[in-house]
Order: C-alpha cells, then sequence, then structure tokens
C-alpha cells in the first residue's frame, strides 16, 4: 500500500506508516468503505409518481415556502396571467379579424360567410384571461385572507385553535397592595368571607 501522506510504499499487513506514521488502517477502512451516503429514492421524480395527493401538497407547500412564495404572491401571478392571456386573446382577435377579411374578399360567398367568423376563436384566450383576472381578483383573495387569518390564530399543543376559556382573575381587588405579607391578606380575605356568609 502507498502511504497517502509521505508516498512511501508499505505493506499491507502494517497499521501505520514506518516512515511518518500516518493510520494506515484508517485509510484502509475509507477505501473499503461504501461511497457517501446511500441513494435516496425518496428524492427522485419516481417517489414524486407515487406519493398520495395529500402528501404531494404538502411537499409543495413546503417548497414554495422555501421560495418564499406566498398566497399573495400567487394571488398577483395569477391576476398577472390574466392579463397577459387577455392581451393575446384580444390581439389575435384583432389578427384574425383583419387577416380573414383579406381572405374572405377573394373568397366565394359561401367561404367568405364562414372566413368571417374565425375572428371568434381569439375570444377564447380573451374569456380564459378574463377568468384568470376575476379569479385572482375575488377568489384567490378570499383564499389570501383566510390563510392570513389560520396563520395569525393562536394554536394550542395538539395545533388546534385556543380553546375559550374565563379571563384571569384579578387578584388586585382581593390584596391591597400597602400592605406587607401574603399571609395576613389571605387571613384577611377569609375572615371578610367568613362574615358575609354568616350574615
Amino acid at each position: 500500500m502507498l502511504c497517502p501522506r509521505c508516498s512511501s510504499n508499505q505493506t499491507d499487513e502494517i497499521k501505520f506508516c514506518t516512515f511518518c506514521g500516518a493510520n494506515l488502517q484508517a485509510v484502509r477502512e475509507a477505501l473499503d468503505a461504501p461511497e457517501g451516503k446511500k441513494f435516496d429514492w425518496s428524492n427522485t421524480w419516481v417517489a414524486e409518481m407515487f406519493m398520495s395527493g395529500q402528501a404531494n401538497e404538502i411537499r409543495k407547500r413546503e417548497m414554495e415556502r422555501q421560495l418564499g412564495i406566498t398566497p399573495e404572491v400567487k394571488r398577483y401571478n395569477e391576476i398577472k396571467a390574466g392579463v397577459i392571456v387577455s392581451c393575446v386573446g384580444f390581439a389575435v382577435t384583432v389578427f384574425l379579424y383583419i387577416l380573414m377579411q383579406g381572405i374572405a374578399a377573394n373568397a366565394r360567398p359561401e367561404d367568405a360567410a364562414i372566413l368571417t367568423r374565425i375572428w371568434v376563436a381569439g375570444l377564447i384566450p380573451f374569456m380564459v384571461g378574463l377568468a384568470l383576472i376575476i379569479n385572482g381578483m375575488v377568489v384567490s383573495k378570499k383564499m389570501v385572507e383566510i390563510m392570513e387569518r389560520e396563520r395569525k390564530e393562536p394554536k394550542t399543543l395538539e395545533g388546534g385553535p385556543t380553546p375559550r376559556g374565563l379571563r384571569p382573575a384579578d387578584t388586585n381587588e382581593f390584596i391591597p397592595a400597602n400592605l406587607g405579607s401574603v399571609t395576613d391578606q389571605t387571613t384577611r380575605h377569609l375572615e371578610n368571607a367568613e362574615r358575609k356568609l354568616n350574615r
């Protein structure tokens, strides 16, 4: 075996280099050990295919959280996509209208009736874009408000909302601040309560 420190040639039986004292046994174990960590199938696209819908949704939310994609950012992206799709739909509608008017001018009358109506196909992306805008401004806004409300609600250890209960007692009404001992005040409080019961 070749020593990695001093490059001297050593026999395979010795544990330490005879020239520099390097631990050759540790070097042998490192070379014989499997490389790094084992391959993890759960981090591949194959595992994503077999994930349940809920597990996939949890993983998606975790990735969005790590990337900083909040519900508000998703809402704005949806509105932006709606504006882009609507503009493209409008442009396609205008383009098809002008193009088909030119083609229909040189076509037979029965074909011209069909060609002059092809521009309606451009209304499909226009309407899809309008739907995205409306969804982003109305529905997604409500979803963002719900998520914000859930995030701000205090949670108990079990993860649910905190149960409603009685407010803590105001101990100032029982013990005046100007007196010394706690036990004196407790005794006086009990005596006052006893007198009220006897009346």
